[in-house]
């Protein structure tokens, strides 16, 4: 199977029985109980059916999982340098990788029934699937410090599909953690996202921050966020696994080239129409132009640029509460003292929050 599964793109092939992760739900749960999920409310949902194939799928008897490589061609943590140019996480430079993957699996699930019977589903990361522990499982990986899975052959780049089936296949062997003493991957985290090795608090990570939260970014964490405008792979790239890490060859996954490092400037210039525009088959375009506004200014604040403090005062006036007060908070980094004090007492927004976002600018 696994050289038909290369046919159709994927890189790596485990199997692994259902009842493979039978701790996870404890974890899960464990997390759930911290609070550690943040806004993400869908994880919370039944996190029983989450945690067992079996629930999910009471007919389900093997579970194929499947790796794509997604590995870069230069090293993320390098545009971290460029203050006034957008990060975009790896992942997200190219065409948004769930659309792509599912279509994958579909056509290997198709040739399985066809050669072995059975009935098969298909599953992506947007399903209620702990791809990470069963692609442990199989053999893919291990779920390194940082909870992302790490593999010997590829890194930490690898995006994850399963196909479930009905089919009794014989299993593969779970991998073994490799991490052992290193703790790199805890070590770079901006926020300390990491209370423990194999613990994340989603509250504190940066993809967490720009991606799922739907409020204005916490002002605890948005020095910390530097110039990153969409996620963050930093733990990803200092993993000393990444040096046996191979570049993807899946051109619809390739980093398109207005969005390896954008300036942010021309991003804090786009409408609603010119954002969708810009990420069409993105997946920087599910979280909507305001937000991604939000962790544009952000980054402006963080530039240490001032000319870019004529952007942030334009937004001053966008329609979203959200745009506004982020452009507050990166005037207030950017402007003198006592021209900043003079913008603030011009200032009558309408929005309590954006207020108090002056209020706070000013102490």
């Amino acid at each position: 199977m696994i050289e038909q599964a290369r046919a159709v793109g994927f890189s790596t092939l485990g199997i692994a029985d259902p009842d493979a992760i039978a701790g996870a739900r404890e974890r899960l749960q464990s997390f759930l109980d911290a609070g550690s999920h943040g806004d993400m409310d869908w994880l919370a949902n039944e996190p029983a059916r989450r945690a067992s194939p079996k629930v999910l799928w009471s007919d389900v008897r093997s579970v194929i999982m499947l790796g794509m490589n997604y590995g870069p061609d230069e090293n993320p943590l390098a545009l971290l340098e460029q203050t006034t140019r957008g990060n975009i996480s790896v992942y997200a430079r190219g065409d948004d990788y769930h659309d792509l993957i599912k279509k994958r699996l579909k056509t290997l699930a198709r040739w399985l029934i066809a050669h072995a019977g059975g009935d098969v589903k298909v599953f992506v990361d947007t399903a209620a699937v702990m791809e990470k522990p069963l692609a442990h499982a199989a053999g893919l990986g291990w779920q390194g410090k940082h909870t992302n899975l790490v593999s010997r052959e590829f890194g930490s780049w690898l995006f994850l599909g399963a196909i479930f089936t009905t089919l009794d296949l014989p299993r593969d062997n779970a991998d073994i953690d490799h991490c052992g003493s290193c703790q790199a991957c805890l070590d770079i985290c901006p926020t300390k996202a990491f209370p423990a090795p194999y613990r994340l608090d989603a509250r504190k990570c940066i993809s967490y921050l720009t991606i799922e939260h739907k409020g204005a970014i916490p002002r605890d964490y948005r020095e910390a966020i530097g110039n990153r405008i969409y996620g963050c792979d930093d733990c990803l790239s200092v993993c000393p696994w990444n040096k046996f890490a191979q570049e993807g060859h899946e051109a619809k996954l390739a980093a398109r080239d207005e969005l390896r490092a954008p300036s942010l400037s021309e991003l804090a210039r786009l409408d609603d129409a010119a954002f969708r525009t810009m990420f069409t088959k993105s997946p920087v375009k599910r979280i909507g132009r305001n937000r991604f506004l939000r962790n544009v200014l952000t980054a402006i604040g963080n530039s240490n640029d001032a000319t870019l403090a004529a952007d942030a005062r334009r937004l001053l006036d966008d329609d979203s509460p959200m745009v506004r007060g982020a452009a507050v908070w990166a005037l207030s980094r950017l402007l003198p003292r006592a021209e900043f004090s003079n913008l603030a007492a011009r200032a009558h927004d309408a929005d309590e929050d954006v207020r108090n976002e002056w209020s706070a600018a000013l102490t």
